[in-house]
């Protein structure tokens, strides 16, 4: 199912995250998609959602750091 990670590992170095549980990361899955761990902020942001978006009953709506997004930058495709 995973095939790679986008990125740096998080804890690399022996780096910590917020309260040292889970992380944020991207992985490109083996089918070409992608995963991504964040957290999930589906109640809160599902009612400001710009028109035309909506965040069906099997989604979530998660946020991942600036930083995690532009570190995984060269490891990600530039076609789809």
């Amino acid at each position: 199912m995973f095939k790679r990670r986008l990125g740096p590992d998080p804890h690399a170095g022996g780096a910590h995250t917020r309260a040292l549980l889970g992380c944020p990361d991207i992985f490109e899955l083996d089918t070409g998609d992608f995963a991504v761990i964040g957290r999930d902020v589906s109640p809160r942001a599902a009612a400001e959602l710009p028109p035309g978006a909506t965040c069906g009953p099997d989604e979530r709506i998660v946020v991942i750091p600036r930083r995690t997004l532009v570190l995984a930058k060269p490891d990600i495709p530039d076609r789809a």
